[in-house]
């Protein structure tokens, strides 16, 4: 049987590295004509480079564009339909991490993050989603978290932007079963994953623990990141084929999904008594 996503077109948002590259190297395997999209022209041209090597005569358009800054993303998608004529898939998946408390971190740093982790995906979606409503078929598929599901300590704008994603993305869903059936909307939610978010995030003063920001980073890489990019993107994208409205990535996000559902408010107690 065909896949759904050969020959179709995809744009990608942080294709430069981690789950935004492996998404991309996924969906040129199945045949996919892509859109690629990152802030680091560097990491998007390895990217190009890797799918070039594996797949040969892929289609591969890459452009650098800052996800928050609106009017970047408005002209990458007239690029992207210009380009290919159609537009299928947009996958906002640009994100950044901070770890801080909610008194260390200061407006810049909410700014910051809400900039790229919140208003990327609405600026990603606004952007291509009359081109999607256009094609035969069309899908949204927005990058929350693990977070999006449940709260931690140390991590209130990193939660915030996740939370957002996913009610943004559950709001928008519900608009297009009332409007446009030819159009899904998946929420994603990855636990750990082996990506450089850790390495590459900003870390200031934190409640509950002592451990510097290289102590934590190891301990994020060499326990609690048990799924590669690689995994995590063969789950969305089968998500994708699937139409599944909720992507959960890894054991770790469907256990605690579960917690939350049976504790809502409990869990939140268990994670204050077993900080370290």
């Amino acid at each position: 049987m065909t896949h759904k996503l050969n020959n179709a077109v995809i744009a990608i948002t942080g294709a430069g590295s981690g789950i935004g590259r492996a998404l991309a190297l996924q969906s040129a395997r199945l045949g996919a004509r892509l859109a690629l999209s990152d802030i680091g022209e560097q990491s998007l041209q390895e990217t190009k480079g890797l799918i070039e090597k594996e797949c040969g005569q892929a289609e591969v358009l890459c452009s650098v564009v800052n996800v928050a800054e609106k009017q970047q993303m408005v002209s990458w998608a007239q690029q992207v339909k210009d380009h290919y004529g159609e537009v299928n898939v947009i996958i906002n998946n640009a994100g950044v991490a901070l770890a801080a408390s909610v008194e260390a971190t200061e407006h810049e740093d909410f700014e910051w993050l809400m900039s790229i982790n919140f208003w990327g995906v609405v600026n990603g979606t606004k952007a291509f989603l009359p081109f999607l409503k256009e094609a035969s078929w069309g899908h949204v598929v927005n990058i929350s978290s693990l977070f999006g599901l449940i709260s931690i300590p140390n991590q209130s704008a990193y939660n915030a932007a996740k939370f957002a994603v996913r009610g943004f993305s559950e709001s928008l869903r519900i608009e297009m079963l009332l409007s446009n059936k030819t159009v899904h909307v998946s929420c994603v939610h990855p636990g750990g994953i082996k990506t450089n978010i850790a390495n590459a995030g900003r870390f200031k003063d934190q409640v509950g623990t002592q451990d510097s920001p290289e102590k934590q980073k190891k301990e994020f890489n060499d326990h609690l990141a048990r799924t590669t990019a690689i995994q995590a993107a063969d789950i969305i994208i089968k998500g994708i084929n699937k139409n599944k409205p909720r992507i959960l990535v890894g054991g770790d996000a469907k256990l605690l999904d579960i917690i939350q559902r049976f504790i809502p408010s409990g869990y939140q107690n268990l994670i204050a008594r077993f900080m370290p």
